[in-house]
């Protein structure tokens, strides 16, 4: 709400729903509630994963090209602690505080500028193959041409894969 707020995206979820694309930084609850607030989706190509373990996001209006990048800052877990010292759950602690402390307290915001090729956008239809090796279709220009060969990016560089075949 903070970003879309920053960026004029008033309906994130109803007229603006088009008008945004987000990176995440982290595989953490974040992640899902960004997901729910703004609406974007893996699926729709509005939500970028970058697994970099970090607490922060940034939030590309499509229509004027700002980005705003959003750091949830470290202290905001200390400063829970101190506000409602006399509740024990540290989860119940973060849910009070994060309703009332200020913005400038939760968040470290940065307006950076992002390049999104045509291939990363929302509703980008690129050219489907077929792996030369594996024989799995690849969307999205996801692949290696050697030698006239198209290979997806876990037959082009096997170290890439994160699981192992138990079949060969």
């Amino acid at each position: 709400m903070f970003a879309c707020e920053r960026l004029g995206v008033t309906e994130p979820r109803g007229a603006d729903r088009k008008k945004l694309v987000c990176f995440v930084e982290i595989d953490r609850c974040a992640t899902d509630a960004i997901g729910m607030v703004t609406g974007c989706r893996l699926g729709k190509r509005a939500l970028k994963f970058r697994d970099w373990g970090k607490m922060a996001a940034t939030f590309v209006h499509l229509e004027t090209g700002k980005a705003l990048r959003v750091v949830a800052l470290e202290n905001s877990r200390e400063l829970a602690r101190l506000r409602y010292p006399e509740i024990e759950s540290k989860g119940l602690q973060q849910m009070m505080a994060y309703r009332e402390l200020a913005d400038e307290e939760l968040f470290w915001e940065r307006w950076v500028t992002v390049d999104l090729p045509p291939r990363e956008l929302p509703g980008y239809k690129g050219e489907r193959v077929t792996c030369a090796e594996c024989g799995e279709g690849v969307n999205f220009d996801r692949f290696v041409e050697r030698g006239g060969t198209r290979l997806c990016l876990s037959c082009a560089d096997p170290s890439l894969r994160y699981w192992r075949d138990l079949e060969g």
